[in-house]
């Protein structure tokens, strides 16, 4: 399968020689590496393989190359050269500074670093690269990228799969074992940052917890009961899940509460960014037709892409999903300048006349209301 083009790599090409760092963050194994690769096989970009330095720091004689290096001895290992990619920079200790040296005291050299855990780089990055960088996320495939590629009947053909199988490159590319693809990249591997950091002592708990998670997708949930589940205690539940955020496995969804009082105050639901790896985790790849959780699949597979889109468009909004105390819910909001769009993720096609609560209508200023199923969900992805 050819290499299909990320919607990022034109906005990456366009900040080139800004004199800005570029950082690329996203979860092992989405494609930072490969899509800096693009970019510097690109003819347009106007440089030559020995004027490009690349440091892949899960090798420790690669990150010995510039750790705690002094002024002197970058001038050294940059001589000649007009990009650097530092590939997970966050095992550099200290990067956050040698970016800085180098974004300050090189001025002709663009640099480009990836990072795997949004807290270990971000962390390192942000006080001494403030107002020095470019910051982008990457994610597994979106629809548009496989749209991109020109063809629409291999969206249509693979969307069953994608439900199942997830996004990943790995995954997309070798569809003739996704499962094997996804045993081998869900484990340890995927969190091995958070492994590595101070306070995560019992690994077997985070395994537990995803596990709860994947089950619960669509469906608030209670940190008391995630932690009597798991068997452990409440802030041991939202230390692991944020930092389950910060390795871009999952993300939250919290309700929205403004305006009435039967609104759930603190209600939260907890989504994967891909299929693939909520399905592998509880190990479960059944066909669509013989599954009890299409509905789950399905609502955790259009907000992940729609964040993606997002993202990828710079269309900023805040995200929800709203619930009372009587039961009444909207699956999914988006606020952008004041006005919402709120929309309800049906997968049964029949179910598209679905009616949105009054009292919601009524209390917050919204735009527009959508209900989302299988025949028009690319409206809404591309």
């Amino acid at each position: 399968m050819a290499l299909i083009k990320r919607q990022l790599q034109q906005i990456i090409k366009e900040r080139l020689f800004r004199g800005k760092a570029i950082i690329l963050i996203g979860a092992r194994q989405v494609g930072k590496t490969t899509l800096f690769e693009q970019i510097l096989n690109d003819p347009d970009v106007g440089v030559s393989k020995e004027q490009i330095l690349r440091i892949y720091c899960d090798d420790a004689d690669n990150r010995s190359m510039i750790e705690n290096a002094n002024l002197a001895e970058l001038r050294q290992q940059l001589a000649g050269k007009r990009i650097v990619m530092i590939d997970e920079a966050q095992r550099i200790k200290g990067i956050g500074l040698t970016l800085k040296l180098i974004t300050d005291h090189f001025k002709d050299i663009q640099l480009l670093a990836t990072g795997s855990s949004s807290l270990m780089l971000q962390g390192a990055l942000n006080e001494p690269l403030t107002g020095r960088k470019f910051e982008f996320y990457l994610y597994p495939f979106s629809t548009q990228e496989l749209l991109n590629e020109g063809n629409m009947l291999l969206v249509r053909q693979t969307f069953e799969n994608r439900l199942i199988y997830g996004s990943y490159p790995d995954v997309v590319a070798g569809m003739d074992n996704p499962r094997e693809t996804l045993v081998n990249l869900s484990g340890s591997y995927m969190y091995q940052d958070l492994l590595s950091m101070e306070g995560v002592r019992k690994p077997v708990l985070i395994e537990k917890l995803l596990v709860a998670l994947a089950l619960q997708v669509g469906s608030e949930v209670s940190y008391s009961e995630l932690a009597q589940t798991i068997g452990t205690d409440n802030k041991t539940v939202e230390k692991y899940v944020n930092l389950l955020e910060k390795c871009f496995i999952v993300f939250r969804l919290n309700g929205l509460s403004r305006n009435l009082r039967s609104e759930l105050k603190k209600a939260k639901k907890i989504y994967f960014y891909d299929n693939g790896v909520r399905n592998a985790v509880i190990q479960q790849f059944m066909p669509l037709a013989v599954r009890n959780d299409v509905g789950q699949l399905w609502e955790n597979f259009f907000i992940s892409e729609r964040i993606k889109r997002n993202h990828y468009t710079r269309h900023y909004c805040n995200i929800y999903f709203w619930r009372t105390q009587t039961q009444q819910e909207i699956d999914y909001i988006e606020e952008c300048d004041g006005t919402m769009t709120a929309f309800e993720i049906k997968w049964n096609t029949k179910k598209a006349n679905a009616r949105f609560p009054q009292s919601f209508l009524d209390s917050y200023d919204v735009k527009e209301t959508v209900v989302i199923t299988p025949d028009n969900y690319l409206d809404w992805l591309v």
